[in-house]
């Protein structure tokens, strides 16, 4: 699963990241976006975005709103919220069971997740697995994901004991009976980092079909389709916002904690420094998307029949409301 002086950046980045044609003069429009998860680094930039005034200048009264227990996208397909931030795996579902789901904008360029054990069990390679208890949400997708790295890695699958553990996290259930957890580099790793706790880390990005969008930011079809200028002006405030994350990541820390100051700040400025080189890393712009990504991911899913009914990859996601 966060100062220069800002009015200078801000004057700076009009010019780059200017918005839709909403006029500054209108009352802000009010707008719902609804996370993930609790609150972390992931989400920095849309707290920029509204603490700095970036939404704000675009026409917009941005509200960020915590999850239900049943996820932000009913929320967003209901019209019930503007925006949420999601995953690929989620989107891509949804499109195939007729959901009108599509991802505007990409938050980390690439995969930052992967299999993280402590260092004592000796797991320095996927084929290491075997003999040992992963703990996780009992998703056939993780289990799916655990069979490639361990047969791409000349590994046994059925060696490997799948444990549902839920929401525990990595600290808790490594303590225990568990192995190994899938976990955020930029989280749970750099905690890690800060106990000083040793561990292994295989990321799953560096499998390129596993390299997928994670998180990303959604909206309804027919929002893009009605309201398009709202759009436009909701993802130019955000690439303000994870831009300056990116220029700035322990000022941004700062300004995430200023929205969850029960958040260990240590931990928060060595996130944001990590993320600082992750939320835009090889891309040409913040946010932008590639076809061969979404079509690889789904085409994965489908090998392992894990993805039913029709998918058009090319319609899951778009680049379009991205400012030039």
């Amino acid at each position: 699963m966060k100062r220069v002086i800002v009015i200078v950046y801000v004057v700076l980045s009009l010019a780059a990241f200017a918005g839709g044609d909403r006029e500054s003069t209108e009352k802000p429009e009010a707008v719902t976006v609804v996370l993930d998860w609790t609150i972390n680094t992931n989400h920095t930039g849309l707290y920029i975005a509204r603490d700095l005034g970036f939404f704000e200048e675009e026409g917009l009264d941005v509200s960020i709103e915590f999850p239900p227990e049943t996820g932000a996208a009913g929320l967003v397909l209901s019209g019930k919220a503007e925006f949420a931030v999601s995953y690929q795996e989620e989107v891509t579902y949804a499109r195939a069971a007729g959901n009108a789901l599509r991802a505007v904008a990409a938050i980390i360029q690439h995969n930052t997740s992967g299999f993280a054990s402590r260092s004592s069990e000796g797991i320095r390679r996927p084929r290491d697995f075997e003999g040992k208890s992963y703990g996780g949400w009992g998703s056939p997708i993780e289990e799916a994901m655990v069979r490639a790295l361990v047969e791409g890695d000349g590994g046994d699958f059925s060696k490997v004991r799948i444990v549902p553990i839920g929401s525990m996290d990595f600290f808790a259930a490594t303590a225990g009976d568990i192995d190994f957890v899938w976990i955020f580099r930029g989280w749970d790793g750099i905690a890690a980092e800060l106990k000083g706790i040793d561990i292994n880390y295989i990321p799953l990005g560096t499998e390129p079909v596993l390299d997928y969008y994670t998180p990303v930011l959604i909206a309804r079809d027919g929002l893009l389709q009605e309201d398009p200028e709202l759009v436009r002006a909701f993802v130019a405030g955000a690439a303000r916002g994870y831009t300056y994350a990116i220029e700035h990541p322990e000022e941004a820390a700062d300004i995430l904690l200023k929205a969850a100051p029960e958040l260990d700040r240590e931990l928060v400025v060595a996130s944001q420094r990590y993320l600082a080189g992750e939320y835009q890393a090889d891309a040409p712009r913040w946010g932008e998307m590639k076809l061969e990504v979404w079509e690889r991911y789904a085409d994965w899913l489908k090998d392992n029949d894990l993805l039913e009914g029709e998918f058009d990859p090319g319609a899951a996601f778009t680049n379009e409301f991205l400012p030039r």
